[in-house]
């Protein structure tokens, strides 16, 4: 059995797609293994065990019958969830997400009063999910 991993639901798939098939690999070492930019599925893995899978967005509403709800809330709210990556460099890895459609929040910053050596970089997915980048 594999080990519970994150399922994106994407709506814009060959944006996603083409973020994560860029980033993921030089970022936490998972390869692709399944998937095309014409969706409407695609998964990594990293030593046989998935690690992130991209799924339609319209697929799964249909399929658990909420298409007639909102897919986006009506006003802006306060992220609930944020998909942080380990990474050797914070300052190359928000590089490389930014050339590959990351839109920027916070730049690389150091976070002492969040643990010893802590260093942090904030930016968005190309359908704005919160990434972090982090190293200590």
């Amino acid at each position: 059995m594999d080990a519970p991993y994150h399922r994106l639901l994407v709506a814009d798939f060959p944006a996603c797609y083409g973020f994560y098939r860029a980033v993921l690999t030089p970022l936490t070492g998972a390869v692709p293994v399944k998937g095309s930019p014409d969706g409407p599925y695609a998964t990594w893995d990293l030593d046989g065990r998935a690690v992130l899978s991209l799924f339609d967005r319209g697929l799964l509403a249909a399929a658990v019958g909420t298409t007639a709800l909102p897919a986006e809330p009506a006003a802006a709210t306060q992220d609930g969830a944020v998909l942080v990556f380990r990474v050797e460099d914070v300052g190359q890895a928000f590089d490389l997400c930014l050339r590959h459609g990351g839109r920027p929040v916070v730049g690389p910053t150091d976070r002492p009063d969040w643990g010893p050596g802590l260093r942090t970089a904030h930016l968005r997915d190309p359908e704005g999910r919160l990434i972090e980048l982090q190293s200590y």
